[in-house]
């Protein structure tokens, strides 16, 4: 039903009034009397919470359009929610924000240098809009605009699904190179319990997560090798950046570390025929015996990453990383033009 709806979603024009210099002035105290409604509720923190009948919530932080809870519903007892995000709370030290969670990331590649990028300079984002439908449908809208870029970003929640989308609009005269993620650090009980299924037969290269203020573990930590320990039977270590592999099991367990870029290979995708990665896959929490599948739109790779014994200085949870993501080959906006992504996870845990 949620992807569905985000395949044939529809945007509005939108008025973005931007205040002096290029930041967006958020004043949240006056966001509840214009936009809060039953289901969604902003709080004088800067973030709004959307829940849906059952009882299913998610917990989102306006200024940079992160968000650092998923509580679904998944028992039937009264109190059957699970937390489904993996979030680190600020420093006490400093004043930077939440780490993990669900992020989206949009950076641009700067030329002359192809293999430069950089974050664009950004507003902080505003609520634009919201949405909701006998409070089983919840939707929230974010804007922000970055250079010549329009961005609108879209938070739905239902009973059993939750789903990120992105819009991105070049306003200026030349085009613009994009590499782009929407970053999942999901939460699971136990490290040999964790796992994914869904991408067999699929070609992966080792490759780092695009960086972001978001992040857990930065690019060169994510590409760090680590030592198995004494039990890992049938461990084999990462190939190196740049050499290809396909995935020949149904399941791969993520009790080690690695950091996994799942795509076509730029030579296949020059031939007529070639085999496409799939549109969702499912992650595996067997502790909590939880599983969440991942739908892919617009975007046309599939980022993985497991943390192995690097999650120890973190906490006692186990964490991955995951998400659809467009990092091998940029996107190209071209002025006037617009691209479309999107992000669905849903569960059947009920």
């Amino acid at each position: 039903m949620a992807a569905a709806a985000l395949l044939s979603l529809s945007l509005p024009k939108l008025n973005v009034i931007k205040a002096s210099g290029s930041t967006i002035t958020c004043v949240p105290e006056n966001l509840e009397p214009k936009f809060g409604r039953k289901g969604i509720k902003f709080t004088d923190a800067g973030t709004v919470e959307l829940t849906v009948r059952n009882g299913s919530s998610i917990k989102l932080q306006i200024s940079n359009a992160h968000i650092t809870s998923y509580k679904p519903k998944v028992h039937w007892k009264d109190d059957g929610f699970e937390e489904v995000l993996y979030t680190l709370p600020p420093s006490s030290s400093s004043s930077s924000n939440s780490r993990g969670g669900i992020g989206l990331v949009i950076n641009e590649i700067v030329e002359p240098n192809p293999k430069g990028t950089a974050p664009t300079t950004a507003s902080e984002w505003t609520v634009t809009d919201v949405d909701s439908d006998s409070i089983d449908a919840l939707q929230v809208e974010l804007s922000c605009t970055r250079g010549t870029l329009d961005i609108n970003y879209v938070v739905s929640l239902y009973p059993l699904s939750m789903a990120t989308a992105v819009i991105v609009k070049n306003n200026g005269r030349k085009p613009v190179k994009l590499t782009t993620a929407i970053l999942s650090h999901l939460k699971s009980k136990t490290r040999g319990g964790t796992g994914i299924q869904g991408l067999r037969s699929c070609t992966y290269c080792t490759h780092p997560p695009l960086s972001s203020s978001f992040e857990i573990l930065s690019p060169g930590e994510a590409m760090k090798t680590e030592d198995p320990d004494m039990f890992s039977f049938g461990w084999e270590p990462e190939k190196k950046p740049g050499m290809w592999s396909t995935q020949d099991v149904p399941i791969t367990v993520l009790k080690h570390k690695l950091s996994r870029l799942y795509s076509v290979p730029p030579e296949e995708k020059a031939k007529e025929f070639y085999n496409s990665i799939p549109s969702k896959y499912e992650t595996i929490d067997q502790g909590r015996e939880l599983f969440f599948r991942i739908i892919r739109m617009g975007f046309e790779d599939i980022y993985l990453s497991s943390p192995g014994s690097f999650s120890e200085k973190y906490g006692k949870d186990y964490f991955i990383c995951t998400g659809p993501a467009s990092m091998l080959v940029p996107i190209v906006v071209n002025p006037g033009e617009e691209w479309r992504g999107a992000q669905v996870i849903e569960h059947d845990n009920l």
